[in-house]
């Protein structure tokens, strides 16, 4: 680095990679992997949806972890953020869930609905 230009353009192009608010390609799913997830059960979870997604070959689709998501009371949490599209949170999850959200709503595009926080809350 030799000046402050590339400075800035090194910046910049590290902030349209973190950026994952707008313009996302693909699908993003997130399992909560805080102490409460994990003990939760979170693990078999994320194992399962790297699982299916490389065994349907889903080259769209990226699974990645997080902290806590904030309801510790409703993990394991999964968070779906298909591109242009609301964001969907699955809670209570296991590998069996994991594995038919893929299928439905991943493959199919069919929000499982009763897997929502929404269905749980009411």
């Amino acid at each position: 680095m030799k000046s402050l230009a590339e400075l800035a353009k090194i910046r910049e192009e590290a902030l349209k990679k973190v950026d994952i608010r707008k313009d996302r390609k693909g699908t993003r799913i997130v399992v909560g992997m805080a102490t409460c997830g994990i003990s939760a059960g979170a693990r078999p979870v994320l194992t399962s949806m790297i699982e299916e997604v490389q065994k349907r070959n889903l080259a769209d689709v990226e699974v990645t972890q997080t902290g806590c998501i904030g309801v510790c009371r409703l993990e394991p949490i999964v968070e779906v953020y298909k591109e242009g599209e609301e964001k969907v949170t699955y809670v209570e999850m296991d590998a069996e869930k994991a594995k038919r959200v893929i299928a439905e709503h991943i493959v199919n595009g069919q929000v499982v609905s009763e897997l929502t926080i929404g269905s749980v809350e009411k």
